[in-house]
């Protein structure tokens, strides 16, 4: 009668059933949750949209739990599970795009400008009164901007109502020469 040396090689050729590793659905997902929740946003570009996208994988999975037999396995079943419901998500999505010759551009309403031209043209008209000389300069701004009339204007900066029109006018004039103002007429 022959002894064996090695234990774990003896028990593991006795036919025992091994006990599985997550008893439980639950003990599987709070285990593995956080890995499988980095495997779905792989797939998917919203981190909303990767947490339902794993919800209805683990519900597949919950389904099956009593049919799957090797537990070890289980990760690669629920990454299985996600991959086709991606996939099956990507072929139902509808559609809405169509072939045309013509772009359907909306006509644009009178009176209004796209954000982006009005903010170029801000930009530029402040970068233009910089250049100005610093009396002409403070007279457009409390003429223009903060809409002083030229009697006002005057008697905040302690001049005539003549000197506030000639300043202003030769102020516009420069204005008018700009280069970075003569693109945007």
């Amino acid at each position: 009668m022959t002894t064996p040396v090695c234990t774990s090689a003896s028990a593991a050729a006795a036919p025992a059933r091994q006990a599985h590793p997550y008893p439980s659905f639950s003990s599987y997902v709070r285990a593995r949750q956080p890995v499988l929740l980095r495997t779905a946003r792989s797939l998917t570009a919203n981190p909303s949209d990767a947490e339902d996208l794993l919800q209805t994988a683990l519900a597949k999975t919950y389904v099956a739990w009593e049919r799957i037999e090797d537990h070890r396995a289980l990760d690669g079943y629920v990454r299985r599970a996600l991959l086709n419901t991606r996939t099956s998500q990507w072929r139902k999505r509808r559609v809405d795009e169509f072939v045309c010759d013509d772009l359907p551009e909306p006509e644009p309403v009178p009176g209004t400008q796209d954000q982006a031209e009005r903010q170029a043209l801000h930009d530029a008209m402040w970068r233009a009164i910089a250049k100005l000389p610093t009396r002409q300069r403070a007279m457009v701004v409390l003429r223009y901007y903060e809409d002083l009339s030229e009697a006002q204007t005057a008697e905040v900066l302690g001049v005539s109502v003549g000197t506030v029109k000639s300043a202003v006018s030769r102020a516009l004039g420069k204005l008018r020469e700009d280069p970075e103002l003569g693109l945007v007429r």
